[in-house]
């Protein structure tokens, strides 16, 4: 036949230094369990066929079984363990550095609430950001002068007041809502979020989470959502069996913000009536940032006055009243 050239020549083959090298296991110092030479014969393993009474194979199972015993006697697991207790020390050591630099920067540690699913809706959560609002004097964000009472021995809402250029003048009721802000302490022992608050001559009041880049979150009861999501975990709502409910109650208050007309308004404060039913607060027996949202409502409205509520939304503002202290 036609004969083909030969296309690799021979190479001697070095096997790499870099890896971990394996003990061999065909070794044994034991003779008796040594395999080593090769096993049987030939003639011995012919012989062992034809008697019962000979030599056995170096392959047989009785020794197979005293080679395995031999090899798991070593002490490997030993080593093992030495190299497992000293990578934890050196987390413990690493662990120690991050703390040390933690405490130098001056950051909080009980900034970060630690959930179960249940409590907070499954959400992941990251470390709060400062945020940033900007808002209109005339149409003044009471949620948070509400919410920093609700939350005054759960959660401290600090916020800072800022007035840009673009106004000239805030109003009488924007520094009466500084002065009454400025008046709740600020406890700092407790989980906190800090609030930069810019009055400024813009169309929506408008928040800004991310410091890196500027996707704003716009409308009050939006704001109320989020301040609710990363607050205190008594009013947290998306793990409860009322968070449709709850969220329902904030969007009628997005559209009661936007009513043009008064008769569209006491239409959206019927519609609130309704939801409130016979519970003593929108959430149930307890209050919640759905509150928080029908009472900032209300008073950013004031053509709404106790005419247009019912007995009900009457009695439920008493209640709010006393938590919120507005």
């Amino acid at each position: 036949m036609y004969e083909l050239k030969t296309l690799l020549p021979q190479f001697d083959i070095k096997l790499p230094t870099c890896m971990y090298e394996l003990k061999n296991v065909s070794l044994s110092a034991d003779p008796a369990t040594s395999i080593s030479s090769g096993g049987c014969s030939a003639s011995e393993f012919s012989s062992s066929i034809n008697s019962r009474n000979s030599v056995t194979c170096a392959l047989d199972l009785d020794i197979l079984g005293r080679q395995i015993q031999h090899l798991l006697k070593q002490d490997d697991t030993a080593s093992i363990a030495m190299r497992q207790e000293k990578v934890l020390q050196q987390l413990e050591a690493l662990k120690a550095q991050l703390g040390k630099i933690r405490a130098d920067l001056g950051v909080c540690g009980k900034t970060v609430q630690h959930t179960t699913a249940y409590q907070n809706g499954g959400l992941k959560e990251v470390p709060l950001q400062d945020i940033v609002i900007n808002g209109h004097p005339n149409f003044i964000p009471y949620a948070l002068l509400a919410l920093k009472n609700a939350w005054r021995d759960l959660y401290t809402v600090n916020v800072k007041t800022f007035t840009h250029s673009t106004m000239a003048d805030i109003g009488p009721a924007a520094r009466e809502f500084e002065a009454k802000l400025a008046k709740i302490p600020v406890n700092n022992a407790l989980p906190n979020i800090n609030v930069t608050l810019i009055w400024k001559n813009c169309e929506h009041t408008e928040m800004i989470s991310s410091p890196t880049m500027y996707v704003p979150i716009y409308g009050e009861v939006n704001v109320i959502r989020y301040l609710g999501r990363v607050g205190p975990v008594e009013y947290r709502y998306e793990g409860s069996p009322l968070c449709n409910e709850i969220d329902l109650v904030l969007d009628i208050c997005y559209q009661l913000l936007r009513c043009s007309t008064h008769k569209a308004q006491v239409a959206m404060v019927r519609l609130l009536d309704k939801r409130l039913q016979q519970q003593q607060y929108f959430g149930g027996s307890q209050m919640s940032v759905a509150d928080i949202g029908v009472y900032s409502s209300l008073i950013r409205i004031p053509a709404i006055t106790d005419k247009d509520l019912t007995p009900a939304l009457l009695a439920w503002r008493k209640r709010a009243k006393l938590v919120t202290q507005i």
